[in-house]
This record gives structure tokens, C-alpha cells and sequence, in this order.
């Protein structure tokens, strides 16, 4: 069993490398649809508004929900893997944390397209202060695997 942790760490690693690219561009994108979205798609009858939805939920039912789950999914099979985490450090307890919180701010996402769907947003400028959160999750999540303090 350890061998076949041993021989398949590196794909994994790459799965879980890209999955998380794939999210992180999802987090990073769909904050910014809904900016657009609340400043000129507030008519849902409009077309702006149709084609915003449309991207929006295509965005998060075919990218950013599969690539979550793969980055779940590998991840634990990292973790799962003899040696590599020593949980006696700090460095993966704050990456889990980062990761947990990420994972708060996409069902938090999902739950504002749902919230626009219906007609109601929050500011554009709401939701680009929200739209920073990923970005300081990010640093700490690579800064606690890279540096690993």
C-alpha cells in the first residue's frame, strides 16, 4: 500500500496542482461577474443580465464545483501519504484553515448567484472587496506549503 502511495504521489501532486489553478481562477472570475452583474444586469428580462446568469452558472456548475472537489479529493490523498505532513508543525493547520475558508467563500458565491438569479445583488463595490478574500487565502495557503513554518 505504501508503494502505491510512493509511485502515484507525483500525478497526484499535478492533479491537485491544476484543480486548484482551475478554482482559483473560478474564484477569481466569478466575483467579477457578479460586479458586472449588479452594475448592469440588475433587469433580469435584459440581455446583459441572461448572458451574465448563463456565464455565471456555467462557470460554477461546470468548472469551479468539479475543480473544488479535485482539489479535495487530492489534497487528502497528499495528506494521506506517509511524510509528507507533519501535523506537530503550524504550516498545515493554517493551510487547512485557508482551504476550509476557501471553500466557505465558494458556497457563499454559489449562494449570491442564486441571490442574483432572483434579482437581488449586492453592490459592485460589495462585491469586489469580496473579491480579495481569495487572494489573501491564496497567499497563506502558498506560504504555508512553500515556506512551511
Amino acid at each position: 500500500m505504501l508503494d502505491l502511495f510512493a509511485s502515484s504521489y507525483p500525478f497526484v501532486k499535478a492533479l491537485h496542482v491544476m484543480a486548484v489553478l482551475s478554482w482559483m481562477a473560478g474564484l477569481f472570475y466569478l466575483p467579477r461577474l457578479f460586479v458586472y452583474h449588479a452594475e448592469r444586469g440588475q433587469n433580469a428580462d435584459t440581455e446583459p443580465a441572461r448572458s451574465l446568469m448563463i456565464m455565471e452558472e456555467k462557470l460554477l456548475r461546470l468548472i469551479m464545483n468539479p475543480a473544488m472537489f479535485v482539489t479535495w479529493i487530492a489534497g487528502l490523498v497528499l495528506t494521506l501519504t506517509p511524510g509528507i505532513v507533519d501535523w506537530s508543525m503550524v504550516w498545515p493547520w493554517s493551510k487547512a484553515a485557508s482551504v476550509i475558508a476557501m471553500t466557505w467563500f465558494h458556497m457563499w458565491l454559489a449562494g449570491q448567484r442564486r441571490q442574483l438569479a432572483k434579482g437581488k445583488a449586492l453592490s459592485g463595490r460589495r462585491y469586489r472587496m469580496m473579491n480579495e478574500l481569495p487572494t489573501i487565502l491564496m497567499v497563506v495557503i502558498v506560504l504555508s506549503v512553500i515556506v512551511k513554518f
